[in-house]
């Protein structure tokens, strides 16, 4: 395994992914770590403006958009980890898992899509640590409620 993995913060809105990745970041820096820290959507200068696009509260994209949208900005963001991968540690907020659960699971976009476009734009990119932050539906309320500004995320129903 590289001494410089590439590790995942997983887990639905309000589980504390970021909070989590945040600590680790901050802990690498004290430490001298050389690592970069990004999210999905998100993260490279073109993927952050999509981020701001699927997030908006007023986007009502189809599921198929939705998707594409997401996996536009993983492109943009795949030779930004290309470029570190091995040479520093990569913490990403949200990654392939999160993809299959919202668009598969969550909209009913076809799998084998989603897997077929991961497998193209990912090449062989592999992630060396999954963490799953679970958290129950009482808590993800009250989470949610310290939050500012809610994305259209943010706003669907607990059943999905």
């Amino acid at each position: 395994m590289s001494k410089k993995p590439v590790i995942i913060f997983e887990g639905i809105e309000g589980s504390g992914k970021t909070l989590h990745s945040n600590f680790v970041s901050k802990y690498f820096k004290k430490n001298k770590i050389s690592h970069i820290k990004i999210r999905e959507p998100g993260g490279s200068k073109n993927s952050e403006k999509i981020r701001k696009l699927i997030l908006d509260n007023k986007s009502n994209f189809n599921k198929n958009t939705d998707l594409l949208l997401y996996l536009a900005s993983r492109s943009e963001n795949m030779s930004l980890l290309n470029k570190y991968k091995n040479k520093k540690v990569i913490l990403i907020d949200r990654f392939v898992d999160s993809t299959i659960a919202y668009q598969h699971y969550g909209f009913g976009v076809n799998l084998s899509l989603i897997n077929k476009i991961n497998d193209n734009l990912l090449k062989g990119f592999k992630i060396n640590f999954t963490f799953l932050n679970i958290v129950n539906t009482k808590n993800i309320i009250k989470r949610l409620s310290y939050k500012k500004n809610l994305n259209r995320y943010d706003k669907f129903k607990n059943s999905f």
